[in-house]
């Protein structure tokens, strides 16, 4: 078994996952090559279950999957282990826990916002209930579902595919995400994302679409050109809770926001990430208002450029598309039905 460690940067309070199987990348000899060798660069097609064997979760129909859930070969972190921090002189660290786990959205070829807006609910439904199940482990704290499409973005292999990863601690962006939330609560008595919604609906500009459970729009300070936000108008701050009439909104948002980036920038890669509040402890703790002012949202992020040093340096972005004139442009693409 791979070793994985996480380091706690003391000044910036980050954490960096070390992981021996990522050393060996998929370009260039990981565990990964001899499947993407014999599978034709694909090990994630239907009739090609024996390059990854085991299920965590999966959908059928007609005798066959159509959504499979199999665990990361190349994990960043393990499930095995104790996160319980350590010092090391001045440093702290723990030993790599949590679960890294791989969505195949789809038997074939086909792209993510192509697929039938059921295909998509299994999708957004196989998020959920690997969520739910690895709640259940009292040693994981915080979840994400990621998307990476196209190699710039960092994808590896050409097949529609999320990933899932849960982690032992707080990532710090999350929790400045809570204490943001918390902050604007204990002084307006009422949720953030509430108030970001009541404005994008009284300005109008940003907005790229809508339906009875979701917005997207473009973010008021956008970090990349064309990126879009999607935000539940249910509060609600843990993505697994999600009802079932909203899995069916939410497909019908992520296909109809997803089919506007590709006309508007004709197939851009990208990241989509999920946010959803952390578990909450036994103890009452800083996060014990999540319910009222946090709610789990996805940010939708165009990767047109390689990230510049003055970014680097400063954590600001440079962005040269103003999220109004990207949302007029993105309500103005057809999408078919």
């Amino acid at each position: 078994m791979h070793t994985n460690e996480m380091r706690l940067d003391p000044l910036t309070d980050e954490w960096t996952l070390f992981s021996e199987a990522r050393a060996h990348h998929p370009t260039a000899g990981s565990v990964f090559q001899e499947a993407q060798s014999s599978a034709a660069s694909n090990p994630f097609l239907l009739g090609r279950e024996k390059y990854v064997p085991h299920s965590l979760h999966e959908t059928r129909r007609d005798n066959a999957w159509r959504v499979r859930v199999v665990p990361n070969r190349a994990p960043v972190l393990q499930i095995a282990g104790d996160p319980t921090r350590q010092s090391e002189g001045f440093y702290d660290r723990m030993q790599g826990v949590g679960a890294h786990e791989i969505i195949v959205e789809t038997p074939d070829h086909r792209a993510f916002e192509t697929l039938e807006l059921k295909q998509i609910e299994e999708v957004i439904g196989a998020w959920k209930a690997r969520i739910d199940d690895l709640h259940n482990d009292g040693r994981m704290r915080a979840f994400t579902v990621v998307k990476a499409v196209g190699r710039p973005a960092g994808a590896l292999v050409a097949h529609s595919l999320s990933q899932l990863i849960a982690m032992a601690v707080i990532p710090s962006r999350l929790k400045r995400k809570l204490e943001a939330a918390r902050n604007f609560y204990e002084y307006k008595k009422r949720a953030i994302f509430q108030d970001i919604l009541s404005e994008e609906v009284r300005s109008g500009v940003r907005i790229v679409y809508e339906n009875h459970g979701f917005m997207v729009f473009c973010p008021y300070a956008s970090r990349s050109p064309f990126e879009m936000a999607v935000y539940p108008k249910r509060q609600c701050a843990d993505f697994h809770k999600i009802h079932p009439e909203e899995v069916a909104q939410l497909a019908d948002a992520l296909r109809v926001a997803l089919a506007k980036l590709n006309g508007a920038l004709d197939h851009p890669p990208y990241h989509l990430m999920l946010t959803t509040a952390p578990t909450r402890t036994a103890r009452s703790d800083q996060w014990g208002s999540l319910e009222r002012d946090f709610r789990w949202h996805i940010e939708i992020v165009p990767r047109l450029y390689p990230t510049g040093a003055f970014e680097m340096a400063t954590g600001s972005s440079v962005n040269s598309v103003w999220p109004e004139t990207a949302a007029e442009y993105l309500r103005s693409v057809a999408v078919g039905a």
